[in-house]
């Protein structure tokens, strides 16, 4: 009596079955565009000149003697738009005709390539501040520091601790950068150090931090707390693999070699933003037949830049990403 059984019916089982889905990389949060003044009174051209003037002088005055005038120091800070991004893609009519997932494909092309560009902006933005300071210096500002290297030590590597914190609030007070608003945008292994430190997530000992044991304090990318007025933002697109030594640093490491990161602090107010944007160009989409290569082309291109324009609003305090234990 003959039956069925998958022995002698292999050729009747599907041995690999595709889905109807198609699995998607997952993407990091962008969030530095937010922190940019990108500039509206630029409507032509790829430089801009903005003037800038200094304070006015006081001086002693002994009356019948002639009053003495001064003037401002003056400054020109010059803006260029250099950065032309492009991101593009391509389907040939084989693959059209042929393909179960082609109607998805397609639909998709427009969205990722705008997220390309999205993500090389943000790249480029947190760049700025980095490349915006002097290597292997302390980049003091009315006797502050505004780079250094973090002063503590996790795995024989350089590391953050809270008093980096209040050093980098020291130098943004000294160059009378306003206290509202100052976020602090770090290295996924600073969000790290930072949750496991004993003297934080202890509220016996820090009741500003009530809560922090049973909730973490990375939600949707930012910190539920915040660190010396500081809202921590966590970025895996700041500057990395970086080599300086800073002599003078606070702690007993000077150098960070080879998996350095450049964690920044600031003022977000509006008035006072560090960096300054422009897009001359927004994102836009090309599309049009090859029909020497039989394929349907797309093509997104972009234009813009930043620049760092208020050094006093910004400190670096340099880390190194492999400090996690």
């Amino acid at each position: 009596m003959a039956g069925f059984s998958y022995s002698n019916n292999e050729h009747l089982v599907r041995s690999n079955i595709w889905s109807t889905q198609i699995k998607e990389v997952l993407l990091d949060t962008l969030i530095g565009n937010r922190f940019v003044d990108f500039l509206t009174d630029f409507p032509d051209g790829d430089t801009i000149n903005i003037p800038s003037i200094g304070q006015m002088e006081t001086l002693d005055y002994a009356e019948g003697q002639a009053i003495r005038y001064t003037g401002m120091d003056t400054g020109n800070f010059t803006f260029t738009i250099n950065k032309y991004k492009s991101s593009a893609t391509f389907i040939t009519e084989r693959m059209k005709q042929d393909s179960f997932y082609m109607n998805r494909l397609v639909s998709s092309f427009v969205p990722k390539m705008h997220r390309a560009i999205a993500k090389a902006m943000e790249i480029d933005m947190l760049a700025t501040i980095n490349a915006g300071q002097t290597s292997a210096n302390l980049n003091a500002i009315n006797g502050a520091n505004h780079r250094f290297v973090g002063s503590g030590v996790v795995n024989s590597v350089a590391a953050i601790t809270p008093k980096d914190f209040a050093m980098a609030n020291f130098a943004l007070n000294k160059a009378n950068v306003p206290a509202e608003n100052r976020v602090a945008i770090v290295d996924p292994s600073v969000g790290y150090q930072l949750e496991t430190m004993t003297n934080l997530v202890n509220a016996s000992f820090n009741p500003r931090w009530e809560g922090v044991i049973e909730t973490g304090m990375v939600k949707g990318f930012t910190f539920v707390k915040n660190v010396y007025g500081f809202d921590v933002y966590i970025s895996q697109n700041l500057p990395q693999g970086l080599t300086e030594t800073i002599a003078g640093s606070p702690g007993s490491l000077s150098t960070v070699t080879s998996n350095g990161v450049a964690n920044y602090f600031f003022s977000a107010a509006a008035d006072v933003l560090p960096i300054v944007g422009a897009i001359r160009q927004p994102p836009k989409v090309d599309s049009d037949y090859n029909k020497d290569l039989q394929r349907e082309e797309y093509v997104t291109t972009c234009r813009y830049d930043f620049k760092l324009y208020r050094p006093e609003n910004s400190v670096t305090i340099l880390t190194d990403a492999t400090a996690v234990a």
